[in-house]
């Protein structure tokens, strides 16, 4: 299936979503790979995994790019040779990117899944959810709340950051599409607007740095 969404956050931001129906072969036939992640792709056990690697370099040439003009930095983060801020995502058959000419960004995606109950306190105070009226209200509302921790995470890239203790999120209803974060570090805080969009039993969060434009 070619592009599954585009979401068009306003001039300078876009969000691609692809969903990863192709075979391998499909997928790899007019992706032109660096010796680097050619490299990367030869080492990946799971075929899914090479299936959205594959994807994420149709999304990029959505947006105009190809695998030649992405580059990681030493923390793992991803960046476009021409300064254009860019974030990745991929959860089973699903993978994103999210493109901005100007604020920062982040875009995770997550599988709902009753799993994340065990992991919670892990990255929130669970506490704050007793009220959700069932199960699977809950496990949506901790899977948006993950993702958007990880936007932000992303964004921020930095050694020593905790889900628990550093990022935090404006409590929301599961039926918004919008809220802010904020990350607090070392006596720095940050504020961010994040959105929601949710698609076949998964959660999509984005974030955008909020600056001040003159």
């Amino acid at each position: 299936m070619p592009l599954y969404k585009t979401i068009t956050v306003n001039q300078d931001i876009k969000v691609y979503i692809w969903r990863v129906d192709e075979t391998e072969e499909v997928l790899a036939k007019p992706v032109v790979l660096t010796k680097n992640c050619q490299k990367r792709l030869d080492g990946m056990k799971s075929e899914l995994h090479r299936r959205g690697f594959l994807s994420i370099r149709h999304l990029l040439a959505e947006a105009g790019y190809t695998d030649h003009d992405l580059f990681y930095d030493t923390l793992g983060k991803p960046h476009l040779k021409d300064g254009t801020h860019i974030s990745i995502t991929h959860s089973y058959n699903f993978t994103s990117i999210i493109v901005s000419r100007r604020d920062e960004v982040g875009v995770d995606i997550e599988k709902q899944r009753d799993k994340i109950l065990r992991i919670a306190h892990k990255f929130t105070p669970i506490e704050e959810y007793k009220t959700l009226a069932n199960t699977e209200a809950l496990v949506t509302k901790l899977t948006m709340v993950w993702g958007a921790k990880e936007s932000l995470y992303k964004i921020y890239a930095t050694k020593g950051l905790s889900f628990l203790h550093h990022i935090y999120i404006k409590d929301f209803s599961i039926t918004d599409n919008t809220t802010t974060g904020e990350i607090i570090y070392k006596g720095i805080k940050t504020g961010y607007l994040i959105c929601f969009s949710e698609m076949e039993g998964f959660s999509l969060a984005y974030a955008i740095k909020q600056v001040d434009h003159e």
